[in-house]
């Protein structure tokens, strides 16, 4: 087994998120997870102690600085250190860009964009302090592909991908990976309003996979030995094809 991490885990409280935590503290990491729906929450730490693993929960919206520093220093007040940061919270409200939606593109660059970077910005300064890191950032398909409805949010995973490898380029002694999904079961077609793009999604998720397989992913790139740097892993479904 490989050393123990310490892994803090945004948008955990479901799909992608929770899978990884799993994954992770099976492997024997000590997994701090962070989301809303701290109900949640708690329920999987409850199960991650239950095998044995080590989890703390906090709630965090990513779109705030504030909830980032106090996560961040209560992790390094019990546990010293924090090895891993998987910036994983998004969300996806697909739609025509004649749909004029625009209270959801500015969600979604909160969210998915802003949030990647309060992520880094809370974990950098301890990260190059100590010399060591792994900052993961969890894109999508759509940061290679764009396709109707999903204009916006593509162009957020863009960001996501474009500041990961500006960070890689900027540091020799962190890691920096990452992630991108193709289609993925998960909870994030739910919040859709269009109805055109929800039935779209629909059609397109007939060949998800599950979530574990981004945990294994993650889990992979976290225990290469510290001069390998796996910068980006694309998962998506055999049958995909896209």
């Amino acid at each position: 087994m490989s050393e123990m991490k310490i892994v803090l885990i945004t948008g955990a409280s479901s799909g992608i998120g929770e899978a990884v935590a799993l994954e992770l503290s099976r492997a024997g990491h000590v997994v701090v997870v962070g989301a809303r729906r701290t109900d949640r929450l708690q329920d999987l730490v409850s199960r991650i102690e239950a095998s044995g693993g080590i989890a703390r929960a906090h709630r965090l919206d990513v779109t705030l600085r504030d909830d980032f520093s106090r996560i961040v220093s209560t992790t390094l007040e019990e546990f010293g250190r924090i090895d891993v940061i998987v910036n994983n919270a998004g969300i996806m409200p697909l739609s025509p860009l004649n749909a004029l939606k625009v209270n959801e593109w500015e969600q979604m660059v909160d969210v998915n964009i802003k949030g990647v970077l309060n992520g880094i910005a809370a974990v950098l300064p301890h990260m190059e302090a100590k010399g060591a890191g792994h900052i993961i950032n969890v894109a999508s398909i759509g940061a290679h592909r764009v396709s109707p409805t999903a204009a916006v949010y593509c162009a957020t995973k863009y960001a996501v991908w474009a500041i990961s490898d500006g960070l890689r380029q900027e540091t020799d002694r962190l890691r920096v990976t990452v992630i991108s999904p193709g289609v993925v079961t998960s909870e994030l077609a739910e919040i859709i309003s269009d109805e055109t793009a929800r039935a779209a999604m629909r059609e397109f998720r007939k060949n998800a996979i599950d979530p574990d397989a981004i945990g294994r992913a993650i889990r992979y790139a976290i225990e290469q030995p510290l001069d390998v740097d796996v910068s980006e892993i694309v998962v998506r479904p055999t049958a995909s094809p896209h």
